[in-house]
């Protein structure tokens, strides 16, 4: 161990010379200087700090999160290894000898080459494995999830069909098939692409791991590159570099201190120590973690955790892990498909069973086999809404787009938080309410540490008294201690009677040093035992005082305010230790700290809420949403800072004891008073049990307060255990696995990259963009719903009724299946993806959440909407048009009616064929214009065209609508009037009558849409409001 003691520790700027990867540098004085390491992009945004809203911490519930993932993943076999247990890790507890013989390293010469080449093999590279990438099963569910099976077994027999049963082949069959196959590739292309789009979670993990280190092997300092670090190795760590690996320090300059700010979300560095300050592994100071950051100082250390097995690695792994389980918009469209295929597999059996048992036997010459596979497809063709894949995605994209334009970044989870019920977030401080007293400087640190300097500065110049005092010793706050703590020294005694009085200036010798203490009243008043008074004098702290004190601090803490305690400590040249720098004197330093302290002052920061917090909790309470706070700060604090901004307004708060353990026999005390609050601690919050967190739950108004990571992830899951969607705000990598259980994870700009990547969404600006998030997730269910409602009139029900007249009625197939496509992925397609533009209806924040169990994205009343209504309509008017035609030109429906093939006597086949080439032509151009007008119709439920109109309205209009009308026209001309088209797919030009005739009727459909909707406004409870859809 010699040579830890014959180390001296180097500032950068202390060194000089250059290095390169691999060159060993002999002597305990040459100092290889790492590579310049790569920060994370959250580094640079953290700039300006605030005040911390939330108390940090790295000790989550990991193993609860870990069994919940477990338990997700039971059913497959392919999780690689049990996830290390942080709990039971002791590199922290043993000692520096004890972790040598452990790690089977000699700490004076570390490893060999040999030996860390062998274990390189054992343990792998020290990088974070990506997650499991099945491409072959993701790709297979691109082409065959929803309707692509169906579609691609469609093509298949529709080219069977071709040939070789084909007798002879039919070119229009050929087309057909070539149209399902390029259905088939767009709908897995654009399902595809969406997935690329909301899952880069692990793209930036790697950015926030250093490049190279220098270690001890075989007695020398090596650079390598840190995916080659291992167990055992030695390392040096010096101010700049990032951590490669867990690390167990051996020594440690009373300079060192580490940023975990990326696991942490909390800027404030923490002192490295070679002794455990906590027994919890993710706490205590003598670790150094995976990708944390030295800020300061030097330490030297042994590699105890490498790769996936860091406390970095783990996060990294569960926040990558996708979500498992189909969200509600998944589970609605799942359902939707499941309902579409029933209706046509229904009817592909009783099609296939009329054939079977009445047409093969009475009409052999009418539908040979080829025939009946071609109609079975065409039956799948017609009740597929082949374009609705393409109309979701493009909705959801077009909505994400419209969402980055107001300040919202989403990953995933636009529809999800449509039906979110409960918010929990930090509060939402207003860090520019702290800095109107110094508009012409820059001050760096936390918002307490600014707001005491401010004070600081109205009693005179602090520049003057930092130049005067040396500090030799400093103890950053922490979330175990809840203080700080500086020590300094001085020489000049003028200075020593400005800042401690004339009592203090006589205690205060040459070679004293002052302790100066910052921190949680409710842990420093304890420790207290003499009082400044108010001549500057210094007193003993009696009972009555220190009641008093506490007293006035409970009332500034209900009064909003964020109260720290200032206290000092003045020790004698003879009782302190000469060598500041020592590890004795620290641990002095911290004896001296448990006890005698004299109480200074009480300071009270009003910490306002952003200006907007009001009204955006306002506006959430009116859409149903309930808004619970989760914060670190002090009880009474968090509250009145709750009540500011609006998320408490009940004057009646309970608090654990309300909450009944058992229940009571007779009487319903699951269901908690109305016009009451609830605050809790963190701590009270853990002894819950189940019936407790039932009336919990059930609470309008919450305040969770001194609360842990865990503990958030806690509340996620025991909300979402009482089947309510849940939203999450987070913004440290800790809160990663807590964002992603959560439905809808939301971060700020400001989090960890982690976080940012984990969450669903991300606000750019302020948590006022949440009211945007929630209009815009609403917005888009109700558009998907009017894109269904579009589609399925046309490009499912009446395409499907030519198919089955020709079969069971004998008559002419009056819509061939190549145009059923055509309708689906062309026309009906423009404008389902216009509908994504459509704005909020008036209502859409003044409705309660949906709750996914009941409100569905396709319900009953959408079915009969698109079907018995608009479908009806349609079908009926463009077979009347259809036959109508064929009707005056010579072929009346007699001569159709139950003939199965034959052609009239008196006709030439060719005209007779061409003639229904041209009906079929009108059946479908009647579609796709009265379709125009039930595009106009769907725009809004319940409102009129007049209370919404698509034009001369910003709020309402949507002047998209009208080019896709004029791109559906154009695709309708393309396959109608080509003649080269014309003989492969058996269309004809329309006559120009029949352009005129389905705009009339397309209007009376309009008509009588907005006639519905009158009467569902005029009488909102009759039976034609609640079939409304």
């Amino acid at each position: 161990m010699a040579v830890l003691g014959s180390l001296r520790w180097k500032t950068g700027d202390e060194e000089d010379g250059t290095r390169a990867s691999g060159r060993t540098q002999t002597g305990p004085e040459a100092d290889g200087e790492p590579r310049p390491q790569k920060r994370s992009s959250s580094q640079s945004r953290r700039g300006n700090a605030t005040l911390p809203i939330q108390y940090r911490s790295i000790s989550f519930e990991i193993d609860d999160t870990e069994r919940s993932h477990h338990h997700a993943q039971s059913k497959s076999k392919a999780k690689d290894a049990v996830v290390l247990k942080f709990e039971t890790i002791e590199w922290h507890k043993l000692q520096v000898e004890e972790v040598q013989k452990r790690l089977q390293v000699d700490m004076a010469h570390g490893l060999s080459a040999r030996e860390a080449d062998d274990r390189l093999r054992k343990q792998g590279k020290n990088k974070i494995s990506p997650l499991p990438n099945p491409l072959f099963w993701k790709i297979f569910g691109y082409f065959f999830k929803g309707f692509g099976s169906i579609l691609c077994v469609g093509g298949i027999l529709v080219f069977i069909s071709w040939k070789p049963l084909g007798d002879p082949p039919a070119i229009a069959n050929l087309a057909l098939g070539i149209v399902l196959v390029a259905v088939f590739v767009i709908q897995a292309a654009f399902n595809g692409w969406q997935d690329w789009s909301s899952s880069r979670v692990m793209q930036s993990i790697t950015e926030m791991l250093p490049e190279s280190c220098v270690l001890l092997r075989d007695g020398a300092r090596v650079e390598v590159s840190a995916t080659d670090v291992v167990a055992g190795d030695v390392i040096f760590i010096k101010a700049g570099n990032r951590i490669p690996a867990d690390v167990r320090y051996l020594q440690v300059s009373h300079d060192t201190s580490v940023d975990r700010a990326v696991l942490t979300g909390e800027s404030k560095p923490i002192k490295a120590t070679v002794d455990s300050t906590d027994d919890n592994y993710l706490e205590t100071h003598c670790i150094g973690l995976q990708g944390t950051h030295c800020v300061s100082g030097s330490a030297l250390g042994v590699v105890v955790s490498t790769g996936d097995a860091t406390v970095f690695g783990q996060i990294a792994k569960l926040t990558g892990e996708p979500k498992t389980g189909l969200t509600t918009m998944e589970k609605d469209i799942f359902r939707f498909v499941s309902l579409i295929v029933l209706i046509m597999v229904s009817w592909i059996i009783i099609l296939v069973a009329v054939w079977a048992g009445w047409l093969r036997k009475s009409h052999p010459d009418w539908i040979n086999v080829s025939a009946l596979i071609v109609s079975c497809v065409s039956v799948a063709i017609a009740y597929i809404p082949e374009g609705l894949p393409i109309a979701v995605t493009s909705s959801l994209t077009i909505t994400a787009n419209l969402m980055k334009k107001n300040k919202i970044l989403c990953n995933s989870g636009i529809h999800q938080i449509r039906a979110v019920a409960g918010l929990c977030n930090s509060a939402e401080f207003d860090p520019e309410s702290e800095k109107e007293a110094l508009a012409d400087r820059h001050i760096f640190g936390d918002a307490t540490d600014q707001a005491a300097l401010r004070l600081s500065e109205g009693f005179g110049p602090v520049s003057e008294l930092r130049k005067a005092w040396t500090s030799v010793f400093e103890l950053s706050f922490n979330s175990k201690n809840k203080f700080m703590a500086k020590a300094f020294t001085t020489s000049k005694n003028q200075d020593v009677d400005t800042c401690l009085g004339v009592s203090g200036a006589k205690e205060f010798t040459a070679g004293s040093v002052l302790l100066t203490i910052k921190g949680a009243p409710d842990i420093l008043l304890g420790r207290c035992t003499s009082m400044v008074q108010p001549d500057g004098s210094v007193a003993a702290l009696t009972e009555e005082e220190a009641m008093a004190v506490k007293q006035l601090k409970d009332q500034w803490s209900s009064n909003g305010k964020r109260v720290i305690l200032l206290a000092r400590k003045i020790l004698g040249a003879d009782r302190i230790l000469p060598d500041p720098s020592s590890p004795e004197f620290e641990t002095q330093m911290m004896h001296e700290l448990q006890s005698g302290l004299t109480l200074v002052s009480l300071l009270a920061m009003i910490d306002p809420p952003r200006p907007e917090m009001p009204e955006v909790i306002a506006t959430l309470r009116g859409a149903g949403i309930r808004a619970f706070m989760v914060t670190g700060d002090f009880g009474l604090t968090a509250l009145a800072i709750a009540r500011q901004c609006g998320m408490v307004t009940a004057q009646v708060v309970h608090d654990a004891s309300s909450l009944v353990r058992f229940p009571t026999e007779g009487a319903d005390d699951s269901k908690p008073p109305r016009d009451a609050a609830l605050l809790l601690s963190g701590a009270e919050l853990m002894s819950l049990n189940e019936h407790q967190w039932e009336q919990l739950c059930k609470y309008n108004e919450i305040v969770f307060s001194r609360t842990t990571p865990d503990q958030k992830l806690r509340i996620v899951r025991e909300f979402q255990a009482r089947k309510q969607i849940v939203g999450m705000t987070g913004d440290g990598v800790n809160d990663a696995p807590a964002l992603k259980a959560a439905d809808v994870g939301i971060s700020l700009t400001s989090g960890s990259d982690i976080a940012i990547e984990a969450a669903d969404m991300v606000l750019l600006e302020s948590f006022s963009a949440i009211v945007e998030a929630v209009r815009f997730g609403r917005v888009v269910f109700d558009n998907l719903k009017k894109v269904i409602a579009y589609l399925l009139p046309a490009g499912s029900f009446s395409e499907f009724w030519p198919v089955f007249t020709n079969v069971v009625f004998g008559l002419p197939q009056i819509l061939s299946s190549f145009l059923m496509i055509i309708i689906c992925c062309f026309t009906d397609c423009a404008g389902a993806i216009v509908l994504a533009y459509e704005k909020p209806e008036a209502d859409v924040l003044f409705r309660p959440p949906r709750d996914p169990s009941k409100t569905h994205l396709v319900n009953w009343q959408l079915i009969f909407h698109a079907y018995a209504f608009v479908g009806v309509i349609e079908s009926v008017c463009s077979f009347a048009m259809a036959y109508w035609y064929l009707e005056r030109k010579g072929i009346p429906f007699s001569d159709l009616w139950f003939k199965f093939g034959e052609i009239p006597t008196h006709l030439d086949p060719d005209y007779y064929s061409a003639r229904l080439n041209e009906a079929s032509s009108i059946y479908f151009m009647n579609l796709v214009v009265m379709q125009w007008f039930n595009l106009m119709a769907v725009r809004n439920r319940h409102l009129s065209i007049f209370q919404h109109p698509p034009v001369f309205n910003k709020r309402t209009q949507n002047l998209l609508l009208f080019p896709a009308i004029l791109f559906t026209l154009g695709v309708a001309v393309i396959w109608l009037y080509i003649p080269s088209l014309q003989d492969v797919l058996s269309t004809a030009g329309v006559p120009v009558e029949h352009y005129f005739y389905p705009a009339a009727l397309g209007f009376g459909l309009f008509c009588l849409d907005e006639g519905r909707k009158a009467c569902i406004r005029r009488w909102p409870n009759s039976m034609l409001a609640r079939m409304a859809w």
